[in-house]
């Protein structure tokens, strides 16, 4: 399935137009972004770390959590999945173990930043780099160590907040000149920089449009110079809002009747995890009835 998928992402991204892509944390989610009609699901770091531990975006999450989650991701949906990897998990040795896990769970792109360890939210302050040699080395391993050349390596660079614009732009380049399939300059800070990104670099480009994030938010209508505008905390922030109405409402009336409105119906929840389907595996291989009883 992997290859497939990689095989039709990396056609996508290369001849466009392009892809909305929003950001999952668990299989149900990318169910949901499948169900409702989106082509891909981001794999969501931040996400991940937010719903599965309760914590921010502060590189809590371990490679062995994240594999786990990408493998029953994999098995939830059928479109391509793009997966925040952070920083490879260490050095270009690590990135060599961290792709090969990734692939291998079903992964069709990686995203791989240049932060230092521990690393933060592309929003966050306090961020520190790698030095940009470093980063190349990453971007090498990846390369190197896909087994599928359909996959894709996306090269994220943290710099505009660190080292300033013109430095971000230099980082892409080297990302660029290691093998980088794509590069993510993450938060530029005025709608100019982000208009200007798509002409700047060599390879498609990644834009991350984040509600309460640095880049401005610009319509998909006019970001199409880019191919993949991920919306990676879409649904977990729509999912907390929802959450939060419902139970502030069940608290206040003490009545499951009073929240019913605010809740998809059982059957909506079933149809999404697929249980008719599993319901007819049970028929199928159901044991005969005993004819001697």
């Amino acid at each position: 399935m992997s290859q497939t998928t990689a095989s039709a992402l990396r056609h996508r991204v290369t001849h466009g137009p392009l892809l909305a892509v929003p950001g999952a944390a668990n299989a149900l989610a990318a169910r949901v972004i499948e169900d409702r009609g989106f082509e891909a699901v981001y794999v969501t770091g931040a996400g991940l770390a937010n719903t599965y531990l309760g914590v921010p975006d502060i590189g809590l999450v371990t490679l062995t959590e994240l594999v786990s989650h990408v493998a029953a991701i994999r098995d939830a949906v059928s479109v391509p999945l793009v997966v925040d990897a952070d920083t490879g998990f260490g050095n270009a040795v690590n990135v060599t173990r961290t792709v090969r896990l990734l692939e291998r769970a079903g992964a069709d792109a990686i995203q791989l930043e240049d932060q230092a360890a521990p690393k933060r939210c592309g929003h966050f302050d306090g961020k520190e780099l790698v030095p940009a040699l470093e980063m190349v080395g990453r971007v090498r391993a990846a390369v190197d160590a896909r087994r599928d050349d359909d996959l894709l390596v996306i090269a994220r660079t943290d710099a505009r907040a660190v080292e300033g614009w013109d430095a971000a732009l230099d980082r892409a380049h080297r990302y660029v000149e290691a093998g980088a399939d794509m590069i993510f300059v993450e938060a530029p800070r005025t709608e100019e920089e982000v208009r200007a990104l798509p002409s700047a670099l060599p390879v498609p480009q990644v834009v991350n449009l984040v509600e309460g994030g640095r880049t401005p938010l610009l319509p998909l209508s006019e970001l199409g110079g880019f191919r993949i505008a991920l919306f990676a905390n879409v649904a977990l922030q729509a999912a907390v809002r929802g959450m939060s109405t419902a139970l502030d409402r069940l608290r206040e009336t003490g009545s499951l009747a009073e929240v019913a409105d605010q809740l998809a119906p059982w059957s909506e929840r079933q149809r999404l995890v697929g249980k008719p389907a599993y319901d007819e595996l049970s028929a199928r291989y159901a044991a005969p009835a005993d004819p001697a009883g």
